[in-house]
């Protein structure tokens, strides 16, 4: 099994297989609105805007299994296209620990261990690195400054 073996939804519900990503680099994270780590989207823009011609995709994926209320789909468009200018496409939202936990997201969570600790993921913003190949590269906490991720990108995008 590799992670080009996924279906995810999209937005609307439809499918989308990880197989029409073969050959970019890919970095998967978990968003939701109105958290401290919202911020972000800025950086992932700017990283989108950046390296998306040389291969890069990011999959965001909404989850809100850390937060008591569920964002509405206009609160969510508010922010990542209105706050933020977010123009990297938004996929379905899922579970990305526990009993309904997302099959992607147990396959990356066995791929990429943290260093410390348990294995399931417990914050949004969460961030996994895919390389052309499929491999899972890396995992980072939702506190790893963007810009050291963006070295690893570029790394990966230039080797592609």
């Amino acid at each position: 099994m590799n992670i080009y073996d996924f279906t995810v939804k999209d937005e609307q519900g439809g499918d989308v297989s990880l197989a029409a990503y073969k050959n970019k680099v890919l970095l998967i994270v978990n968003t939701v609105t109105g958290c401290p780590y919202t911020d972000q989207y800025d950086g992932l823009q700017i990283l989108y805007v950046r390296y998306h011609a040389a291969g890069l995709e990011i999959l965001d994926f909404p989850c809100y299994q850390f937060m008591e209320k569920e964002a509405d789909a206009e609160e969510i468009h508010q922010v990542r296209k209105v706050r933020f200018g977010v123009t990297f496409p938004q996929l379905g939202k899922l579970f990305v620990s526990g009993e309904k936990e997302a099959s992607l997201y147990t396959y990356l969570k066995t791929q990429k261990k943290p260093l410390f600790g348990k294995t399931d993921i417990s914050l949004n913003f969460t961030k996994f690195l895919v390389n052309g190949k499929g491999k899972v590269i890396a995992r980072y906490s939702p506190d790893v400054k963007l810009s050291r991720i963006e070295k690893e990108i570029k790394t990966l995008v230039d080797e592609k």
